[in-house]
């Protein structure tokens, strides 16, 4: 039985509410006001979290979570869309905190839905929906079954077949769409922000199945992939370039890198080069690989991918925007330091164009401005600050279509502001102006009408339908009705039950009544009919009319309200209509081509149209039928065959369009004479020659191992409309190799390879020369083959042989072709040096010279160890060795020994050459007493007698001797702070006691050191010794001893330790003359040097007047010397300064009297008394400076009044009651005279 849902019923609004939409601060909450001012202090609901939509695995827990705010505390409340929540399947947790969850142990499928969360208090309630999603896990027998039963129960088709006894009908198959491949292919490369824009280009629905499939896929590929490659990143879609190109990249990193990678466009292969000039090219930096389109135009539309090994990597789609410029962009005349604009109107609204300056993208920025409108249609560059260096070419590009215009900047030359900064002009040059605007605006009116046009004939075309289903559906009402009756005649129980059915549905819903729905607007119940039915297709329900307020949920179980006939009555039939529509094609001029089309009725014949004209069958146009398949075949296809051809069919039409091309052909008699070699010498004439057809101009290149010929002195090329000829004269052996030939028109590209083979002799044979075998019989080599061996096999290698030390060559002759040659006839430890010249049909090459080789290289032995002496005596001199290290590879035979006198320069063998000594020691008898002997020994191996050893130590040939006895008188004859000076006398002999000493040893030994070194590796034989080095003032003790052949005798050390350092010496000045006493003026600097001499080195302490100097002295010293220096000297400065030397000896003082004087100030007020007769008396006040000078004194000159002449001095005195006039004098000089003429005169008169 069918189920009927209501629809929704809302709460009506109480009396005195409002509805106020608020905005929440949450994105997707709802929040509606129920009164229109909110006491302070009280808030409508609010979410601060809404719960979060929700995708999981079938048996899981999900959860919903919220949180909610408001004032007073709002009440939440749960619910679904499609269903009720109960408790059993359902929890619905209040944490009292504001929290609110919803909670589903083991979701099902079932409860997959949209699920609504309600908060409300009395000023308002807050809403907000969320999704939850299940993914199903299993075959689902249960759903499975209430499926099927729901089908049967719902489908009008079944319920037909129940009344039907004898009637039997075709069961309706569910055939779901086929996805085209390039979907997949698309979908694999693609990222996933771009699905969605996928899944619309191919009206694909299913989101949940198409991405399980994709993702097996994926695995799938990985897999393939994994073969040929290690790393696949950095997939980036092709995309058109500013340029007029389009590429697209991605990061490989081959598992071979010799894997061949092949590109494809709609299944067909594409060659490409290298070279990105050519259309199709292919440029790798590292693991990156570009393909690029040079050239892009309309036909280059299609799917791409890219294959390694023919698993395919990569995929993507190329599909040209169709935009066309209404307006281009014009040339610009603007003045320096103004602005200019260049505009243009596009045909379709685009968000924005390419812009070039000067074959550089220009980006937005200081400099440019680029404007777009809002309609889309109107695009701007604004060249901001126009310079003399803007000028130039400025371009706009979109799609596959560009213009370009002139910028022409005109300088300022306004001799006013000549050789100053121009000031920036506010004016704007350029422009579309008010008619641009009128072209956009009638652009987007065209567009606008164009829209309306196809909504308009696609409503037309949906009426049309709707009225072919309904008189389908009438005939098959009619076809029905007479199947029920024969259905009444053979089962009339079962056509009565039937009928009771039929009657109670249709009591319930009759075809066109009316059904009508409360709905709430507005605060008010009112009532609206519901739309009518309108036919569905065979084994669809009817559509249910249901209307709710947004954000008004129900938590009462929802029904639905059908309108319409319970079962159709009719049977809408589409008729006949095409399955596949015809595609366009290209065809090559003089071949066949084939439009075909699918119908879906066999029986339907199609009529095809050219450019709207019909056409019929004939001798070069074939009509065929083929089941579906309808084909027309156009034989020898001609360019009058080119156009739109039409195929219609009861109504139906499909379009296609044939394009026939005349790309450059060549004949394959023509191809194959041309594919064959051509082989010249080096120096002759090469010539290739190629005759062609194809639509012209066409473009011709020849290249040479990929590099592109042009014409010069060597090479000409030769072009007419129907064949090309190259020539190369002077051919040198480099230029061979591939000869391409690439014929190129608008329709297409062919190219010819032939070889060119250069013959020259071989290039010399390549080393190193590898030493195969060496030894005492032979010498066998290998080497490798030339580099070139000139175009033709090698047939010969010529060799000569030099024996080192040689003028003469031995010539060897022709050994055949094989790089290797075995040598007999050579000498044991001889060195041959080979010459190698290859030949083959064109000559003889350079020579090759090897390096010197050696015959049975010998092997001698190393050096044995320095021979030591065991025991000497006066006849005998006894020696042990070792063996050598290196033996050479062999077994040792024996030694050679040779001995030599000191002094002497000839060694001479201590045994005979032919019996060398078999041991590692020897007693040597031939030696003379007294005479003193070194010796050395080599090793004798089967290659010869080796390297011989270091010469041993000298010794005398004379018996043992006794050790010496002690030093006599050692003692310490002088010493520095880093050296000390010994000297002794040479120990007594005592025969058989005490030998003679050789020689001595001084040894050494720090205090803080308990071990004694040696100063002298070698004994010396005088009785003094120097030791150096030593630190000063550390404290040593110092030893010597005897040493003779007979070995080292008793140590002696002296007495005591010894200090470094020099011996002692009592402070004593050197100088000759010291002064004792300095006289200067004030303000000059002072200075006084004292030189002495005193061991150790003493201190030294200056003092003024019996005291430490003043901060103004500088003081410096040495170890000899030391300075005092007043750098300003003052009168306080005036004493006698003493220098105190002082060391451990004693102490030495000296002294010297500073005296620092200065221009002396004037004396006192001078008096004149006459005591006696004829006598005057002269009296003055005293000078301040005599006290701080004791030395200070008075001078009395005296000047006649009446003669004038110059004043004499008459008297000078220490004290200040003398005469006439007075100078104050000191020792550095006297001020001027204090004049008393006046009172002298009266005295004197």
């Amino acid at each position: 039985m069918f189920k009927i849902r209501k629809t929704k019923e809302e709460e009506p609004t109480a009396p005195g509410q409002v509805r106020i939409k608020v905005k929440s601060r949450v994105a997707g909450v709802m929040i509606t006001q129920h009164v229109e001012e909110i006491p302070e202090g009280m808030s409508t609901p609010d979410f601060t979290r809404k719960p979060i939509a929700l995708t999981i695995q079938e048996g899981k827990l999900a959860f919903f979570k919220a949180i909610v705010v408001g004032t007073p505390a709002p009440t939440v409340t749960w619910m679904r869309n499609n269903g009720e929540i109960d408790e059993e399947r359902y929890k619905v947790i209040d944490e009292g905190s504001g929290e609110y969850q919803l909670q589903m142990p083991g979701v099902s499928s079932d409860q997959a839905d949209t699920y609504k969360c309600c908060a409300a208090n009395e000023y308002g309630k807050a809403l907000v929906t969320v999704t939850l999603n299940i993914i199903e896990v299993g075959f689902k027998k249960a759903r499975a079954m209430q499926e099927s039963r729901t089908a049967v129960r719902e489908t009008p088709e079944d319920f037909k077949k129940a009344l039907k006894t004898r009637v039997d009908m075709d069961s309706k198959e569910d055939k779901k769409p086929e996805i085209d491949d390039k979907f997949w292919e698309l979908l694999l490369s693609a990222d996933k922000k771009d699905y969605e824009s996928i899944y619309a280009r191919y009206g694909v629905t299913d989101f949940r199945g198409i991405l399980k499939k994709l993702s097996e896929k994926k695995m799938e590929r990985e897999e393939e992939q994994s073969k040929v490659v290690e790393r696949l990143c950095n997939l980036k879609p092709i995309e058109l370039k500013p340029g007029g190109g389009a590429e697209f990249e991605l990061e490989m990193s081959l598992k071979d890198p010799t894997s061949k990678i092949f590109l494809f466009k709609d299944g067909i292969m594409v060659p490409f080069e290298v070279d990105t000039e050519v259309k199709h090219g292919l440029k790798q930096v590292g693991k990156k690989y570009v393909f690029s389109i040079n050239g892009v135009d309309p036909d280059d539309a299609g799917l791409y991918q890219v294959e390694v090994d023919g698993i395919k990597i990569f995929s993507t789609e190329f599909k040209p925007p169709p935009v066309d410029f209404l307006v281009k962009i014009e040339d610009v005349k603007a003045e320096e330091r103004e602005d200019a604009m260049f505009q243009c109107v596009v045909s379709q609204p685009m968000k924005r164009i390419n812009w070039m300056g000067k074959n550089i993208a220009l980006e937005q920025g200081e400099k440019f401005d680029i404007l777009v409108s809002e309609d889309m249609l109107i695009h701007s560059l604004v060249v901001k600050d126009c310079l003399l260096l803007d000028k130039g070419i400025y371009a706009a590009v979109t799609g596959l279509k560009s213009c370009s215009a002139w910028l022409i900047v005109e300088a300022d030359n306004d001799p006013a502001t000549k050789g100053k900064k121009k000031v920036r002009k506010t004016t704007r040059a350029g422009g579309g102006g008010a008619d641009l605007l009128k072209i956009a605006e009638e652009q987007q009116a065209k567009l606008m009408q164009e829209r309306e046009e196809l909504i308009a004939r696609a409503r037309a075309e949906a009426a049309a339908a709707a009225a072919a289903a309904a008189a389908a559906a009438a005939a098959a009402a009619a076809a029905e009705a007479a199947a029920r009756a024969a259905a009444e005649k053979a089962e009339p129980e079962e056509r009565a039950r039937a009928e009771a059915k039929v009657n109670a549905k249709e009591v319930k819903a009759d075809i066109g009544e009316a059904t009508t729905v409360e709905v709430e607007e507005e605060g008010e119940i009112v009532e609206k009919p519901a739309k009518s039915a309108e036919p569905k297709k065979e084994g669809e329900a009817p559509a249910e009319y249901e209307e709710e307020e947004e954000g008004e949920p129900t938590q009462e179980k929802r029904k639905r309200v059908r309108t319409g006939p319970l079962v159709p009555d009719t049977v809408i039939d589409p008729g006949v209509y095409f399955t596949a529509g015809m595609s366009d094609v290209t065809a090559i001029i003089g071949t066949d081509a084939e439009l075909v089309c699918k119908l879906s009725s066999e029986e339907c014949d199609g009529v095809w149209y050219k450019d709207g004209k019909e056409i019929t069958a004939s001798e070069d146009i074939c009509i065929v039928k083929d089941g579906h398949f309808r084909k027309l075949v156009i034989k020898n296809c001609k360019e009058d065959d080119a156009g739109k051809y039409r195929c219609e069919a009861d109504g139906r039409k499909t379009e296609a369009s044939l394009c026939v091309e005349d790309p450059p052909r060549i004949n394959p008699g023509d191809l194959t004479e041309f594919m064959k070699p051509v082989v010249i010498k080096t120096g002759k004439e090469a010539s290739f020659k190629l005759s062609f057809v194809g639509r012209e101009p066409m473009k011709i290149q020849w290249y040479n191992e990929g590099e592109e010929l042009f014409e010069e002195s060597h090479t000409r090329i030769e072009i007419s409309s129907t064949n090309s000829r190259l020539v190369l004269t002077k051919c040198p052996r480099k230029i061979s190799g591939e000869i391409k030939i690439k014929i190129k028109n608008e329709c297409g590209t062919t190219e010819a390879i032939t070889q060119l083979l250069v013959l020259d002799r071989p290039t010399p044979p390549m080393g190193p020369v590898d030493i195969i075998e060496s030894n005492a019989t032979c010498i066998e080599i290998k080497w490798k083959n030339p580099k070139d061996n000139g175009g033709s096999l090698i047939t010969d290698y010529i060799l000569e042989r030099q024996q080192i030390g040689r003028n003469s060559r031995k010539k060897l002759g022709k050994i055949g072709p094989e790089p290797k040659y075995r040598d007999t006839d050579v000498d044991h430890g001889r060195k041959y040096c080979y010459h190698i010249r290859a030949e083959n049909d064109q000559g003889i090459s350079e020579l090759m010279e090897t390096d010197d080789i050696q015959a049975g290289t010998k092997a001698y032995p190393g050096p044995p160890s320095i021979p030591k002496i065991e025991s000497a005596f006066k006849d005998c001199i006894n020696l042990v060795w070792s063996s050598p290290t290196n033996t050479g590879g062999t077994d040792i035979l024996g030694y050679n020994i040779e001995k030599r006198k000191k002094g002497s320069n000839l060694w001479s063998f201590v045994h005979p050459t032919d019996q060398p000594i078999r041991g590692r020691t020897h007693a040597c008898k031939d030696v003379v007493e007294g005479i003193e002997y070194e010796f050395r020994v080599s090793a004798i191996n089967i290659s010869g007698a080796g390297e011989a050893s270091a010469p041993s130590e000298f010794v005398y040939a004379r018996d043992p001797k006794e050790p010496p006895g002690q030093v006599i008188d050692l003692k310490v004859t002088d010493s520095t702070y880093t050296t000390l000076s010994l000297g002794w006398i040479k120990p007594t002999e005592e025969e058989g006691v005490k030998d003679e000493a050789t020689g001595y040893f001084v040894e050494l030994r720090p205090a803080e050191n308990p071990e004694w070194s040696r100063c002298n590796s070698n004994p010396i034989i005088i009785t003094s010794f120097t030791i150096i080095g030593l630190k000063s003032m550390a404290m040593y003790w110092v030893r010597v001893v005897a040493t003779n052949e007979g070995g080292d005798g008793e140590p002696q050390e002296l007495d005591n330790y010894i200090i470094a350092m020099p011996p002692p010496v009592r402070p004593q000045f050197t100088d000759k003359k010291i002064k004792t006493f300095i006289v200067m003026k004030a303000g000059n600097s002072a200075r006084l040097n004292f030189n002495f001499l005193a061991s150790p080195v003493p201190t030294v302490k200056w003092l003024k007047d019996g005291l430490p100097v003043g901060k103004n002295v500088t003081l410096s010293k040495t170890d000899t010397s030391s300075q005092l220096m007043i750098p300003s000297s003052e009168r306080h400065d005036t004493g006698i300064y003493t220098i105190i030397v002082k060391n451990l000896v004693g102490q030495e003082t000296s002294s010297v009297e500073i005296r620092v004087t200065d221009d002396p100030k004037p004396p006192g007020p001078v008096e004149l008394e006459e005591n006696v007769s004829g006598t005057v008396t002269v009296c003055w006040g005293p000078s301040p400076d005599e006290k701080k000078d004791d030395r200070l004194h008075y001078m009395i000159t005296k000047r006649d009044s009446v003669k004038h002449y110059e004043p004499h001095a008459i008297l000078q005195l220490w004290s200040h009651e003398q005469l006439v006039a007075l100078t104050v004098s000191c020792s550095t000089g006297h001020m001027n005279p204090i004049k008393s003429t006046l009172a002298a005169r009266k005295l004197l008169a």
